[in-house]
């Protein structure tokens, strides 16, 4: 078990702070939007384990900082080129990213403040997901940065908009602005900035009103399809991943 003292400030990239059972996971670099990289792709983990191991977290909300949620837009230039044996941490890492948000059993909701470029699927992955009206999402690194598209975004896009949508999403680069989004069933409501967190609160605070076993049972329940795909298919895909990483490599040397 985990305390809130024990973790609260233990990592760089993520603020914690909680209020009658309310836990606010808030990302960021330096105060500012969250910029993807090796910090956020170690820490994340880690800190998905232990607001999961702690019992006094009733209900988490996940959010960014500033007018982004993440980034910053995946380029060719920056996209990571490694030997199958120097992957092994990305896989590790990457496994534990999803596996361990998913088993954080209690409700989730994502207050999602402004455009998602970079691992756009961790918010998606909640129960409830609200957006302000300048959220945006696309898989800018990974397929249309010369990498395969299989740390989880092979799961959770063509779960969310179906197949075909899915495919086209991953494989064009597509941006799906917030309105469309809506349209399309990856966001549940989309609020003026000033509104997202009161009303990620808000939403908290009407279900926190139901038993401690009531939420935990409520997400396990709602999350059972979603955690076998990523247990039969995430593995797999990081490993195309880092294949076409080290094929990058080879072409380029």
């Amino acid at each position: 078990m985990a305390s809130l003292d024990q973790y609260a400030d233990k990592y760089q990239s993520i603020r914690m702070e909680r209020r009658q059972g309310i836990l606010q996971m808030t990302f960021h670099t330096n105060g500012g939007p969250l910029q993807w990289g090796s910090g956020p792709h170690s820490e994340f983990p880690q800190a998905f384990a232990d607001v999961g191991s702690d019992p006094e977290n009733r209900i988490v909300i996940m959010t960014g900082s500033g007018d982004a949620f993440s980034g910053p837009p995946g380029t060719p230039a920056g996209t990571p080129k490694r030997t199958p044996k120097e992957w092994d941490q990305t896989y590790w890492e990457g496994k534990r990213l999803l596996t361990n948000l998913l088993d954080i059993e209690v409700p989730m909701i994502s207050a999602i403040n402004g455009p998602a470029l970079r691992h756009s699927e961790i918010p998606l992955l909640c129960d409830i997901v609200l957006a302000s009206e300048t959220a945006a999402f696309q898989d800018s690194g990974h397929f249309m940065s010369g990498l395969v598209p299989g740390d989880g975004m092979h799961i959770v896009y063509p779960l969310l908009l179906g197949l075909n949508r899915g495919r086209y999403f991953l494989l064009t680069g597509q941006r799906i602005e917030a309105q469309e989004a809506k349209t399309l069933g990856l966001v549940n409501e989309v609020l003026p900035q000033a509104e997202l967190l009161p009303r990620a609160w808000a939403l908290a605070e009407q279900m926190a009103q139901q038993s401690d076993i009531v939420l935990r049972y409520s997400r396990v329940a709602m999350t059972l399809v979603v955690k076998r795909l990523m247990h039969d298919l995430l593995g797999y895909g990081l490993a195309l991943e880092g294949l076409g990483s080290a094929d990058t490599m080879l072409n380029q040397a």
